[in-house]
């Protein structure tokens, strides 16, 4: 049975944790494959919420298999808190694996990511979330200053931590002369291996027992953080994260072909947001702006910062959907642009006299554009309680699917509020006419 992924399609935050919920029950695995404690997936059930940065969202359903794949990097500290505030709502962990093969954040990451990454680009600050994830995946990339997880259990940890730290001293004392006292190797080496104790039955090889699962035909969920306008290699670089964190990533993330991934689903708001510098073409920097702020909760779950917001940007969703081979798309929180008076959407870019449909590969080429809108009278109704398309105001329902006619792709489930049960699913036929198909 292929798998399904779950992708962001616009700058992160588009409420992924909550489809990923909703998937769990028809899936056995949940696989989380990039990323780290920058990323914060927020679940509501039974009108209790988890924040979950580390571990699959698929941990709130009994009996299902949670992965952590090679792809992710995990700060054990973080990792732990996690565990420990799950256990201590009753929420049973025993089915977590955490590849070995997964990277570590140490303390000098951290101390990096303050002193270089959270530094301005061009007078913008590239938005790292100050959580050590750009140098520990910088550090896996240049291989001889990383640690992997199953390093921790090896006899020459302690080496490789002095000989480490006495690189990264002389590193960032470029940076801070004081640097070289606030990496002290003996500590750093206690307490990681107070964490190889406690993480230690979570610690696998995950990459031959997820092969192992797809050759059983067992069904697989793949989750992705951050979205993919934020991708590495396709996203508004520099101001993006350190993976590739569209579609494309899913395979190395995780470990398996390609080919395990039969169902894409693409994840976006009724609305965009971003979080810190970079370019937003549909961003509000007015009263409209901030009532969807407010209006939405827009505020980081790692960070707790005021996302940026703006109208829907149908040119970078149907890029991110294309660039990820997405099949369907899940338009989250509608009940949001619900209770305004206007709603708009961004059809093209206008560059100079010219239109385009087409998404600019330069950050500097993206600030020049201007949005084509076109405007939709709002419905002005609470839609909390809709469950079915039917229940839906006709405006409502015209949004939907001028959404999916301009992103190519069918509208399959629209949310409607933060709970599990406040989920419409779509008649195929309601947009995918409009969709092309």
């Amino acid at each position: 049975m292929p798998g399904t992924c779950v992708i962001g399609l616009q700058w992160g935050d588009e409420a992924k944790g909550k489809l990923v919920d909703l998937l769990t029950a028809e899936h056995e695995i949940v696989v989380r494959y990039l990323g780290g404690a920058n990323a914060g997936h927020t679940v509501v059930t039974g009108g209790e919420q988890f924040k979950l940065h580390h571990i699959p969202s698929g941990i709130l359903n009994p009996g299902v298999d949670n992965v952590i794949g090679p792809g992710v990097v995990v700060n054990p500290a973080v990792i732990l808190q996690e565990i420990d505030g799950l256990e201590q709502r009753a929420i049973s962990v025993d089915r977590l694996k955490i590849s070995d093969r997964v990277h570590l954040v140490f303390p000098w990451h951290i101390t990096e990511d303050h002193l270089t990454n959270a530094r301005l680009v061009g007078g913008e600050n590239i938005g790292t979330t100050l959580r050590g994830i750009g140098p520990c995946y910088r550090d896996k990339v240049g291989r001889t200053t990383a640690i992997r997880l199953g390093d921790l259990f090896r006899s020459d940890f302690a080496e490789r931590v002095e000989r480490i730290v006495e690189i990264k001293r002389q590193q960032l004392s470029a940076f801070d002369p004081d640097i070289a006292g606030q990496l002290d190797a003996p500590a750093i080496i206690d307490e990681y291996r107070g964490y190889a104790r406690r993480l230690e039955p979570f610690a696998c090889d995950t990459t031959p027992w997820l092969l192992d699962a797809v050759e059983a035909d067992r069904a697989i969920l793949f989750e992705g953080a951050q979205g993919s306008l934020l991708d590495i290699d396709h996203g508004t670089f520099p101001f993006v994260t350190s993976t590739n964190s569209s579609g494309v990533g899913v395979a190395a993330g995780a470990g398996v072909p390609f080919k395990a991934v039969g169902r894409m689903i693409g994840v976006a708001k009724a609305y965009t947001t971003r979080v810190g510098g970079g370019p937003f073409p549909t961003e509000l920097e007015d009263a409209m702006g901030d009532r969807i702020r407010e209006l939405g909760n827009e505020y980081g779950t790692t960070t707790g910062r005021p996302r940026r917001c703006g109208w829907f940007d149908a040119v970078a969703v149907r890029y991110a959907a294309r660039l990820s081979g997405v099949d369907e798309i899940a338009l989250m929180m509608l009940d949001v642009v619900s209770r305004l008076p206007e709603v708009r959407v961004c059809t093209k870019y206008r560059i100079g006299e010219r239109e385009t449909g087409d998404f600019p590969s330069h950050v500097d080429d993206l600030r020049q554009v201007e949005p084509v809108w076109e405007s939709f009278a709002g419905w002005e109704t609470d839609i909390t309680g809709a469950r079915v398309w039917d229940d839906l105001p006709l405006a409502a329902q015209r949004y939907i699917q001028r959404i999916a006619e301009l992103v190519g792709r069918p509208v399959t489930r629209v949310s409607v509020g933060p709970d599990r049960v406040q989920t419409i699913d779509v008649p195929l036929e309601r947009t995918a006419l409009e969709a092309g198909g």
